[in-house]
Parts: structure tokens; C-alpha cells; sequence
């Protein structure tokens, strides 16, 4: 089933990092808001912060929140 928002980010990796995709799009690894921020600047959403990473409703967090960044391993 495919995503209801257009960006999704994926659980931590065992580095802590998480993928990050827009769309049918992989934009990197994220290890922070601020990488996702800046991922989401990328593609278009300008002013993206990690206040704003945090609150929108545009991501679909998988695994864990804006503030997991842990894999738990």
C-alpha cells in the first residue's frame, strides 16, 4: 500500500541513520532533523526546519518519530 503522505522516512539503521524518500525518490541518509530538513529544501519545500521536520504532517515516520535515532541494537 503505498504512502498517504510524500515523504517517508524509515527506521534507524544499526548507524542511527534513516532513509529518507519523496515520493518514488530516495534523497539520502539522514542522521538528524537537520538532514532531513535540508533533504526536504532539496526538493521544494523551502523553509523547511527541524521545527517544521518535526511538526508537519506531509511525513510518514516509520519506526520510531522525529526523535528516534537510535536502532535499538
Amino acid at each position: 500500500m503505498a504512502s498517504a503522505q510524500p515523504v517517508v522516512v524509515y527506521p534507524p539503521a544499526v548507524d542511527g541513520g534513516r532513509r529518507v524518500r519523496v515520493d518514488d525518490q530516495f534523497l539520502g541518509m539522514a542522521y538528524g532533523l537537520l538532514d532531513v530538513a535540508e533533504f526536504l529544501r532539496r526538493a521544494g519545500i523551502e523553509g523547511a526546519d527541524p521545527d517544521y521536520v518535526r511538526l508537519t504532517g506531509l511525513i510518514e515516520w516509520r519506526g520510531g518519530g522525529p526523535d528516534v535515532w537510535d536502532s535499538g541494537a
